[in-house]
């Protein structure tokens, strides 16, 4: 076994990626919330911040496949190595395998790392690992942890649990599906909205220097930054928001109702807010008031800061059971999903949901959807929306909703005209290969006049 390289202060960049690891490791952190507020008090930022950025993000988004080289590596499973360990091994393997960091550093600074916390010992054991890691490419790892099933190939190169992966094939097949799955792991553009009435279109594109989002009229992208460092989204006049999720504010505002629209419209899943801004925006603009509902209080008080100043009572309460008295024109149901369609946005969220949470998020959805065609009046829309591709969360619950309650379906050129390639049967699905959107579905539901 080589010996662990002479002692050197660990690296502060490396302390950070290793830091977010822990937190999301020990305390079911967010990473994107985590890291901006670690590299802001330390001081860290340029080009240092983005590497930072880098392998945190990167060795949480690929953690399944880090873990089976590791597992290999060291002999043992990722289970029986200590987790200060493990979190440095993580992001060595992972500067070792995704990136262009040379083998001497990436181990070296790596061992640092583990002495600093865990002494020699431990640091010869992550040396001894670390340059076993190195010893393969990327190939010939997947290679050698992958079985001869195309699937469980994919799986392992995008790193992608298996049942995701499965998720992803019952739409997409061939290089698409490989797209999809690499776009996971591209890192996604920031999308601005600019809030009609607040600020127009032009004027941020003025402020930022990005360029505008080709489906959504108040959509801004930008190659990366901090948003808030510009004065329109710090008071509120813009605000990050997916041009997704703008699309799908969009499609309740426009999609075509059976007789006049009376301006009442519903958000019955409105945390944390930002679909309720938008819709209360353009209902300012329309004389429509909406009426937001959100269960939880914290999310709730978030709902209530993003709608301030704008036509939008915010209730809390269960969508299932609100209390009001039906006849909206217009209903949204975002329901609560496994978010496989944000992968890219949350690095560690494909290892944290299982197949297992979908059969309860497909009851609650359900239940939500049928609570919202007893709310909207006949010839009212309502539209359902989901941040996931999986089919049991999309076209699975709005088919029973169709049979069951007798909705019409409204075509994609109704609702979104000028979204090509949506490629789903029954109402409309994005994708980030495609549209680079989130993977959002919706379906706009028109209930029958009696």
């Amino acid at each position: 076994m080589s010996k662990p390289p002479r002692q050197s202060p660990p690296d502060p960049v490396r302390e950070v990626a290793r830091d977010v690891l822990r937190a999301v490791r020990e305390r079911d952190a967010y990473a994107n919330l985590v890291l901006p507020k670690m590299l802001t008090e330390r001081g860290i930022s340029g080009r240092d911040a983005a590497f930072a950025t880098e392998i945190a993000y990167g060795a949480s988004r690929a953690q399944g496949f880090l873990d089976s080289v590791i597992e290999k590596a060291a002999g043992r499973s990722v289970s029986a190595i200590d987790g200060k360990v493990l979190d440095v091994l993580r992001i060595g393997a992972y500067q070792l395998l995704r990136t262009r960091t040379g083998a001497h550093a990436a181990v070296a600074t790596s061992v640092d790392l583990v002495r600093s916390e865990s002494g020699r010992g431990a640091a010869g054991f992550a040396n001894a690992v670390l340059r076993r890691v190195s010893e393969k490419t990327p190939e010939q790892w997947v290679d050698a942890i992958a079985t001869t099933d195309p699937l469980d190939r994919l799986s392992v190169e995008f790193a992608h649990p298996r049942w995701i992966v499965d998720s992803f094939a019952a739409t997409l097949s061939g290089d698409e599906l490989r797209d999809a799955l690499a776009a996971d792991d591209a890192r996604p553009k920031v999308h601005l909205v600019a809030r009609p009435g607040a600020i127009s279109r032009e004027d941020l594109l003025a402020e930022t220097g990005g360029l505008p989002g080709p489906y959504s009229p108040f959509a801004v992208h930008l190659d990366g930054g901090d948003p808030a460092a510009f004065e329109s989204v710090r008071n509120g006049a813009a605000a990050v928001q997916d041009e997704g999720s703008q699309l799908i504010a969009l499609a309740l505002a426009d999609a075509p109702l059976t007789g006049s629209d009376s301006g009442r419209w519903l958000d019955l899943c409105a945390g944390p807010g930002g679909k309720a801004a938008l819709l209360g925006s353009i209902a300012a603009q329309r004389n429509a008031h909406v009426d937001a509902v959100e269960q939880s209080k914290h999310r709730a008080e978030l709902v209530r800061k993003a709608v301030a100043g704008l036509p939008v009572d915010v209730l809390v309460a269960d969508g299932r059971a609100t209390g009001f008295k039906p006849g909206f024109d217009r209903v949204l149901v975002d329901a609560p999903c496994t978010g496989l369609g944000a992968l890219r946005r949350r690095p560690e969220a494909r290892w944290r949901r299982t197949e297992k949470d979908v059969a309860d998020l497909v009851r609650l959805q359900k239940q939500l959807l049928a609570a919202a065609v007893g709310l909207v009046r006949p010839g009212g829309v309502v539209v359902y929306s989901t941040c996931s591709p999986h089919l049991l969360e999309t076209v699975g619950v709005v088919n029973e909703a169709v049979s069951r309650f007798g909705l019409e379906v409204l075509d994609a050129d109704q609702v979104l005209p000028g979204v090509p390639n949506s490629g789903a049967e029954t109402g409309i699905q994005l994708w980030p290969h495609r549209h680079g959107t989130d993977a959002m579905y919706l379906a706009a539901l028109r209930k029958p006049e009696k």
